[in-house]
């Protein structure tokens, strides 16, 4: 790595800390200085102690989500590029089926949350919300991989069934292939949107049999606990980005030697 180049990834790292440190400051001060009660809006320093404090509390319940959100998204993959596969081998299957996933995709999950609660059963809670997360998490991957799939080199297909190549030998080494970096990039949303999905599932059960931070947040404010409200919003923020940077570096790490997305330009 050149000398410009360690600069620039100094930059990018203590540039965001920089400006992350400045607002917590000011946001310290503006409620030490007009005397804002904790119950409307708590310190930065209140919410650590809370973090620490509670750490006991929220740390299961930060793994439930974990478990549902990594389930859902991992659910959302194997449908999502089996059903492309499907789709990419027969343009009658998908034009009888990708409609109803669209459907499923603009419908609020929030609307059909209470119906899947009673189909599943009260008594299993999560294994609605493993549902409910994975209806959101599963179009992105759907989409992504079957255009994927259809994008590939033409010319290379043509080429591919001139020397007699089978559908199977198409499949796996030119359209696979060609829709990695859409599914790469598919994920990279969809495993977001399943966090989203786990969280907004959690808040319309609100029954309290699913003890994931999403209930942990609607107990802390029903009890006018708003630090460990705090605490737990910035356990599920934390959780979110460490999903995006882990799917990021993956991305990288498959695409960085062929991909033009992921090669180092010299210029």
């Amino acid at each position: 790595m050149t000398t410009p180049e360690r600069l620039l990834l100094a930059v990018r790292i203590i540039l965001p800390l920089a400006v992350g440190a400045m607002v917590l400051g000011i946001w310290e001060f503006l409620v030490w200085y007009y005397r804002i009660p904790k119950f409307v809006l708590p310190p930065p320093s209140m919410i650590w102690r809370s973090l620490i404090d509670d750490f006991g509390t929220l740390a299961p319940s930060l793994w439930l989500t974990l478990v549902i959100t990594m389930e859902a998204f991992a659910l959302a993959v194997i449908g999502g590029v089996a059903l492309a596969v499907l789709f990419s081998q027969s343009r009658i299957l998908e034009l009888a089926l990708f409609p109803y996933a669209v459907i499923l995709q603009v419908t609020p999950v929030v609307a059909i949350a209470p119906l899947v609660i009673i189909w599943v059963g009260l008594d299993q809670v999560n294994e609605a919300l493993l549902i409910l997360a994975w209806l959101v998490a599963f179009f992105p991957i759907l989409s992504n991989t079957t255009i994927g799939l259809r994008s590939a080199d033409h010319n290379l297909h043509n080429l591919f069934q001139l020397y007699g190549a089978s559908r199977w030998q198409v499949l796996t080494q030119l359209q696979l292939p060609s829709a990695l970096p859409y599914l790469l990039s598919g994920m990279k949303i969809s495993g977001g949107l399943a966090l989203i999905g786990a969280v907004v599932a959690e808040f319309v059960a609100g029954s309290g049999s699913a003890t994931g931070l999403a209930w942990r947040i609607v107990e802390s404010g029903n009890r006018l606990n708003i630090p460990r409200m705090f605490a737990a919003l910035l356990l599920l923020s934390a959780l979110g980005i460490i999903i995006f940077m882990v799917l990021t570096a993956l991305q990288h790490l498959l695409l960085r030697r062929w991909h033009e997305s992921a090669m180092r330009r010299e210029n």
